[in-house]
């Protein structure tokens, strides 16, 4: 099953275009601003562990890391990623999904990028704590050997982890929970895909209230 029109998005590339976007509008962007509360008086205060900042609205947009700041029911996902070294004639262009999804590769430039497989722990892969496990890592390296790569030599050159948001109804969170506050999570893995229309949702939410 192929579909023509699904498109490979830099996530890193994204993210610094927004930030350009934003200081040429005048939009302040603070980032290792880890809150830890957000308190209601005459206005929102924002308070993090050596700053406090106030604000007469608030939208709350991480994902799985909200439950911390507001009464959502969300569940943590982690996601593991594989990026391979450089590879000579690599035969794969374009974006695939294997085992219903839960698997995802692509080429970045001449290098595979592979992710997921957290259906096969689920119990150890429902965290909201970045980390590698053995398993995942085994997993994945399997299918590029028997699916991707085969009979090709490669090295893993770099790997991370990211923390999905899932909530039971499998739709993002948009909604006002208190007055001036908004929420816009739970995306179930689809945030770079959706992510742009969730925030244009949830601001306009904003801007009517």
């Amino acid at each position: 099953i192929t579909n023509d029109w699904e498109g490979q998005i830099h996530p890193g590339h994204m993210t610094a275009a927004l930030r350009r976007k934003c200081l040429t509008l005048g939009i302040d962007v603070l980032t290792n601003f880890d809150v830890t509360s957000i308190e209601q008086d005459t206005n929102y205060r924002i308070s993090a562990r050596s700053l406090e900042i106030k604000a007469s609205k608030v939208i709350i947009c991480n994902n799985a890391f909200a439950k911390d700041l507001v009464d959502l029911e969300t569940t943590a996902g982690r996601n593991q990623v594989l990026l391979t070294s450089p590879l000579d004639n690599l035969s794969i262009h374009g974006c695939y999904h294997y085992d219903r999804g839960y698997v995802y590769f692509r080429n970045v430039g001449n290098r595979v990028l592979i992710g997921g497989g957290r259906n096969i722990d689920q119990a150890t892969e429902t965290t909201d704590h970045f980390g590698d496990t053995k398993t995942i890592r085994t997993y994945l390296t399997k299918i590029l050997e028997r699916h991707v790569l085969v009979n090709q030599e490669y090295t893993i050159d770099y790997e991370w982890s990211g923390i999905l948001g899932f909530n039971e109804t499998k739709q993002p969170i948009i909604k006002e929970v208190a007055s001036g506050k908004f929420v816009a999570v739970g995306l179930g893995g689809m945030g770079v895909a959706i992510g742009s229309l969730v925030g244009k949702e949830v601001a306009d939410l904003l801007l009517q209230s």
